[in-house]
């Protein structure tokens, strides 16, 4: 595993990563597509200890998953720009987190509702009422080709975590200008 070199930054505090992957909507799916790599935004979960994500049963992903199945999964958030007097000093808060990890497709027919279900719930609470699992898989099909909807799990590895705090009062806000003194 490399270290990151911006020792500064680094977050080791496995509160305020779990919190942050729990909260955290959107993920980058990085896999291995030969010449380049190719990485793709999706929703996930953070649920049991692994990050969950779905998508169509077929397609690019689907193919490059069952060709290599390691990945980099990295969700971060950016807070603002932190404002200096120097320009070459400005700079970013943020809260950023890298797994590694192998995925896996989750066969499970529980598990994949369960991850399902907890993906309804983060993205819109309250606005669906649970449903059996049989009911959720079966209305998740592709709409570009109507096969079964894939879940995938992926047990990180080893992860890596970054941030840069700021106080709120320390962000640009836009209209702000620098004001020159003499």
């Amino acid at each position: 595993m490399e270290q990151i070199r911006y020792t500064s930054r680094i977050c080791t505090d496995p509160k305020r990563i779990e919190g942050f992957l729990r909260h955290s909507r959107v993920g980058i799916v990085g896999m291995n597509a030969g010449e380049y790599p190719y990485a793709v935004p999706v929703n996930f979960v953070w649920m049991d200890g692994c990050i969950y994500f779905h998508g169509m049963g077929s397609g690019k992903k689907v193919k490059l998953l069952d060709e290599n199945p390691k990945v980099c999964f990295t969700v971060y958030e950016e807070a603002g720009t932190v404002t200096d007097p120097v320009p070459c000093k400005v700079d970013t808060a943020y809260m950023s987190v890298m797994l590694f990890g192998t995925v896996q497709r989750v066969e499970d027919f529980k598990q994949s509702a369960a991850a399902l279900q907890q993906l309804l719930n983060k993205l819109m609470p309250g606005f669906f009422k649970p449903m059996p699992g049989s009911a959720l898989i079966e209305k998740y099909r592709s709409a570009l080709d109507d096969n079964p909807v894939a879940v995938y799990k992926m047990k990180p590895d080893f992860l890596t975590a970054k941030e840069n705090r700021s106080e709120p009062e320390a962000l640009f806000h836009g209209g702000l200008q620098q004001v020159s003194k003499g």
